[in-house]
């Protein structure tokens, strides 16, 4: 469990990904020549910009996602957050933050990137910085229960092709349709 650690895995990542659309294959290069000039970029103290671990948690059957009502984005996203040093590496980063964001304990991670993004935010550094978000898929139990954390305004279930209006519709949509040419 080290810095290290945590930038190897997320470098082994990026290196082994391969994304099949143009501005994704882009964004794994862009991600990769950041953490080349950035030893510590998967922590949050890192202010111009951090890896971040995302996960699409899909119960078994594939046909519900959970979603997190996010109090700073203010939308249903994904689970995800910043990485510790206590992680090992990302994929454990972001199994951790499904877990303590879902409140299930048995959720299971695919070992390859499901996909990547990047977006401007103000995180908890409370200063203008760049998330750098690797995506996971996570898988539950169907009707695995769920508790809410202090991170979410809300916490729910949602039918993959119902999802509600205050939801980044295309980003959940685009992660369901890369999970789904993933195994089970």
């Amino acid at each position: 469990m080290s810095v290290e650690s945590l930038h190897a895995s997320a470098t082994d990542l990026l290196e082994a990904w391969r994304p099949t659309d143009a501005g994704d294959e882009s964004l794994r290069h862009t991600m990769l020549a950041f953490l080349g000039s950035a030893p510590t970029g998967c922590l949050r103290a890192h202010a111009p910009g951090h890896i971040t671990a995302s996960s699409l948690v899909l119960d078994a059957s594939g046909r519900n996602v959970l979603l997190t009502l996010h109090p700073r984005v203010g939308k249903w996203i994904q689970l995800g957050g910043h990485c510790e040093e206590s992680d090992d590496t990302v994929i454990a980063a972001a199994l951790r933050e499904a877990t303590e964001e879902s409140g299930i304990a048995d959720l299971t991670i695919a070992p390859g990137l499901l996909s990547a993004h990047t977006h401007p935010i103000t995180c908890s550094l409370g200063v203008p910085t760049r998330h750098l978000d690797l995506r996971f898929l996570v898988r539950a139990a169907d009707n695995a229960p769920i508790v809410r954390s202090s991170e979410s305004v809300d916490l729910q279930w949602w039918p993959v092709d119902q999802l509600p209006a205050e939801a980044e519709t295309e980003t959940i949509d685009h992660l369901v349709a890369q999970a789904a040419r993933c195994p089970a």
